[in-house]
């Protein structure tokens, strides 16, 4: 049968517990200290990564805001200069109307002068016609 000796079960216990101490000292706790650490690390990257991922997200915000004020101030830029654009061609416009109405009434007044003066030369010489026809009529 089964013999149980006390002084081999004590032996059996102390050599367990100092081999339990001396593996805690060389193995458990440095193991214990390097899965700490991993842990602590791999916390810390997730963090870091969390971070800048919001970093990133207000990033593309901020671009997006700065992208469409971008965007409204070249429109507003491009209405203006089509405004002024529209603006100087109606003046050029209108400018050319007045120097071709200005042309037209200085043509009007030098054909009129024409006309006037073409009559005055047709009377003058109507009156030459005139007086050479009853000359001529006087001696027939």
């Amino acid at each position: 049968m089964l013999d149980i000796h006390i002084n081999w079960l004590l032996i059996l216990a102390a050599n367990f517990l100092v081999l339990m101490f001396v593996l805690n000292i060389i193995l458990y706790k440095p193991l214990l200290k390097i899965f700490k650490e991993r842990e602590d690390s791999t916390k810390g990257a997730l963090s870091a990564a969390r971070e800048m991922d919001a970093k990133k997200e207000e990033g593309i915000a901020q671009m997006n805001k700065d992208l469409g004020e971008a965007r409204k101030k070249a429109k507003d830029a491009f209405e203006s200069m089509r405004n002024e654009g529209l603006n100087a061609q109606k003046q050029a416009l209108t400018d050319a109307e007045t120097k071709a109405g200005a042309m037209l009434q200085k043509a009007r007044e030098e054909l009129q002068a024409e006309v006037a003066r073409a009559r005055q030369a047709l009377r003058a010489d109507v009156e030459k016609f005139s007086d050479e026809i009853v000359r001529k009529l006087v001696k027939a």
